[in-house]
């Protein structure tokens, strides 16, 4: 029988409340499971993640599966991995890059949906939109202030850079993020998913 988390889903993936307005039109991409420990926050969908339907099925999870340390099995398993956009839907364009993630994704499903995820012990907050909507007032004055920062968050919560290779100058101009940063992650990681990942080596042993 389907859980209200089952349903929850099926309407997320069902909805096309933005239709009009989205240039590829509306493919809801997210990943959740009630026995899920680990919650990453990004964005919102790119137009390759579009195309498969496959949350960061493209070189920014290429790198943050690097940064967390997990292979493509584990992220991919939404009973271990939640991975719940700003915005579910490829936005567009705008600029140089994507359009921000649509608000209606946020006050059509965003509480309902974490209400169903009573396992998470560790949230990843990618970028601006995430930061913002997660942390509030508790959020510095730019990212890179509230990434430095990344001690103050935790244990529940780390903030991070978005993953894109857009951002390699970004990397470049601040290696403390690899040298002090992406170790406390991993760390972190590890701890919330310890009993799961676990399992898994025990499940691939036998």
């Amino acid at each position: 029988m389907p859980t209200s988390l089952d349903l929850l889903l099926n309407d997320i993936r069902a909805c096309r409340h933005c239709d009009a307005v989205l240039p590829l039109g509306p493919r809801p991409v997210v990943q959740a499971g009630r026995t899920a420990r680990l919650l990453i926050v990004g964005q919102a969908p790119g137009t390759r993640v579009h195309t498969t339907g496959l949350p960061f099925n493209d070189p920014s999870g290429d790198r943050l599966r690097d940064w967390l340390g997990l292979d493509r099995d584990i992220f991919y398993d939404p009973s271990r991995v939640a991975i719940v956009p700003m915005g579910f839907c490829y936005p567009g364009k705008q600029g140089g890059g994507d359009a921000p993630p649509r608000l209606e994704c946020a006050i059509l499903w965003r509480q309902r949906l974490l209400a169903e995820l009573p396992e998470i012990r560790l949230t990843l907050l990618i970028g601006q939109y995430a930061q913002a909507w997660h942390l509030g007032d508790r959020r510095k004055k730019t990212l890179t202030e509230t990434v430095r920062a990344w001690r103050e968050y935790l244990p529940t919560q780390f903030v991070l850079p978005h993953p894109s290779p857009r951002n390699a100058g970004w990397f470049a101009r601040n290696p403390w993020f690899a040298e002090e940063a992406l170790p406390d992650l991993r760390q972190a990681v590890q701890q919330a998913m310890a009993d799961t990942t676990d399992q898994t080596r025990d499940q691939k042993r036998t």
